[in-house]
């Protein structure tokens, strides 16, 4: 069987399966196993398919089209312009996220808190692009902090973050620039309605088994000690719960407080500053 006949038969393996972009998805898990750049994988559709790479590839297929994601099969994820590791420790960098980024990165910061950085995505991503920045990452999960570590090493920032097992800001001292999060922000009655590859995603890092606000009520409370006078603060929030968070800061007494949408045009992160 040539790589052709293969991608084909791949194709309609995950559209059988009811995956919403089954060439897409094919293409990327072929182009991993034939170890090119999807961009390059026409150039070898002729190819005779060597035995080994058409195995994994199958099974990979057959995985995909049980909902596991394709960033777990690959090991990786793009986000920002970079390669982020990725496994079933950590929730996957998504472009929504990308939102966030863009606002920490509007002004100018000396020191960053990620507070629960999974995969380290955020922190690693904002001292990569500020080669003059250091930051410390919060995570309660030992194993998502092995990922966050290794992608700082990825990306050479490693000598300019510290991680530390903790919950939020309780090992935390001393204060910020700029404090930054991405928290499980689901609401427990919305779990069910989730796409089914987020069910391969560990689940402490999608909902607070609660109302989706549980997070921001910790942060709101604790972050004036934990920012400089002037320090910003940026958190990623659900398209609906902005009035909410909003709210939260506004009463917490957090200033200048702003609501920015992502490329969607929907509600993604609210910023707010210490005076």
């Amino acid at each position: 069987m040539n790589v052709g006949a293969a991608l084909r038969m791949g194709t309609q393996m995950l559209r059988d399966a009811g995956i919403a972009d089954p060439a897409r998805d094919a293409r990327k898990l072929m182009a991993s196993h034939l170890e090119i750049e999807a961009g390059r994988l026409t150039l070898h559709l002729a190819d005779e398919f060597d035995d080994l790479p058409e195995v994994g590839f199958f099974a990979d297929i057959l995985e995909r089209g049980k909902g596991m994601p394709v960033s777990h099969l690959l090991g990786w994820r793009e986000f920002y312009g970079r390669r982020f590791s990725v496994s079933s420790d950590v929730l996957d960098p998504r472009p929504e996220t990308e939102s966030l980024i863009e606002a920490a990165l509007a002004s100018s910061f000396s020191d960053v808190l990620d507070l629960g950085t999974g995969s380290g995505a955020i922190i690693v991503t904002l001292l990569a692009e500020r080669p003059d920045a250091v930051g410390i990452a919060t995570e309660i999960s030992s194993r998502a902090l092995a990922v966050a570590r290794e992608n700082a090493t990825s990306h050479q920032v490693e000598d300019r973050v510290q991680f530390e097992e903790c919950s939020w800001f309780s090992a935390i001292g001393g204060q910020f620039d700029l404090i930054v999060s991405n928290p499980p922000y689901i609401a427990l009655d919305e779990m069910d309605r989730l796409a089914p590859e987020l069910s391969f995603e560990p689940r402490m890092a999608l909902t607070d088994e609660g109302d989706g606000l549980a997070a921001y009520r910790v942060i709101a409370r604790d972050v004036g000690d934990h920012l400089k006078p002037g320090g910003r603060l940026l958190v990623e929030i659900g398209w609906q719960q902005a009035k909410d968070v909003h709210a939260l800061f506004q009463k917490a007494g957090l200033t200048d407080i702003q609501v920015i949408p992502d490329l969607d045009g929907r509600d993604r992160v609210v910023s707010a500053r210490k005076y």
